[in-house]
């Protein structure tokens, strides 16, 4: 199978102007991401999608792979299908984050393995809730059906527990698409609960799609604000 990752990289930042090229341990953090994604085994490539020629060629640089993408992509997975279509028959399409310098490349695998199953046409990664988290709204939490495809994903605390019985869990923010699969989400409409939630994964169910999402222990570390990168930086060494 032709699997690849595609890592959407902006300059822009409101918290952190420049994010994908602030340094951690002497690389650009987007550099870090990709060379941990280029690990994960059933890859064929990796590559980071930009709109900025300074994150372009600091990829280019380092030996990696870059593409560049229209300004106005109003998200990852816009950035990631727009990237996709310049690199000819795909299979899957694993959209990683780029401001994750601390990646697990197994977790990219474990989520591959979501489409072994021919039916599926969008996975993601779901973690065990940690003390504290269900009421945290910067926590996404998820619930699936008995099949582990997802019923909802919400900032708030679900399912409301009055008994014993399921347990909502994290959302780890990694998908995985059919390539065909991702042309036609990033054609969709908006949906009111994902306006509402500020969700972008609302919009497969709420038109109708399924979402399998798999069991990960991998705790993803994003680098949103100052505070975050010295954490990383601290635990990078």
């Amino acid at each position: 199978m032709r699997n690849v990752v595609i890592i959407p990289a902006r300059y822009a930042s409101e918290r952190l102007p420049g994010k994908p090229l602030v340094d951690i341990g002497g690389k650009p953090m987007i550099v870090r991401v990709l060379e941990k994604a280029l690990l994960a085994r059933g890859v064929e490539r990796a590559l980071v999608a930009t709109d900025d020629e300074r994150i372009l060629e600091a990829v280019r640089s380092a030996g990696g792979e870059a593409v560049m993408t229209p300004a106005d992509c109003a998200s990852g997975s816009d950035r990631c299908a727009a990237a996709a279509r310049q690199l000819g028959a795909l299979d899957v399409v694993v959209n990683v984050q780029g401001d994750e310098p601390l990646l697990d490349p197994r977790a990219i695998e474990e989520l591959l393995r979501a489409f072994e199953d021919p039916a599926v046409e969008l996975a993601t990664l779901a973690r065990e809730l940690e003390t504290g988290e269900l009421e945290n709204p910067n926590v996404v939490k998820v619930v699936r059906d008995l099949r582990n495809d997802a019923l909802y994903f919400s900032r708030a605390a679900i399912p409301f527990l009055r008994g014993e019985g399921a347990r909502p869990l994290a959302h780890v923010g990694i998908y995985g698409f059919r390539a065909a699969f991702l042309q036609e989400f990033t054609s969709l409409a908006a949906t009111p609960l994902e306006r509402t939630e500020k969700l972008e994964q609302l919009r497969a169910l709420e038109h109708g799609h399924r979402i399998r999402v798999l069991d990960t222990s991998y705790r993803s570390i994003g680098v949103d604000t100052p505070e975050d990168l010295e954490r990383v930086r601290a635990l990078i060494g």
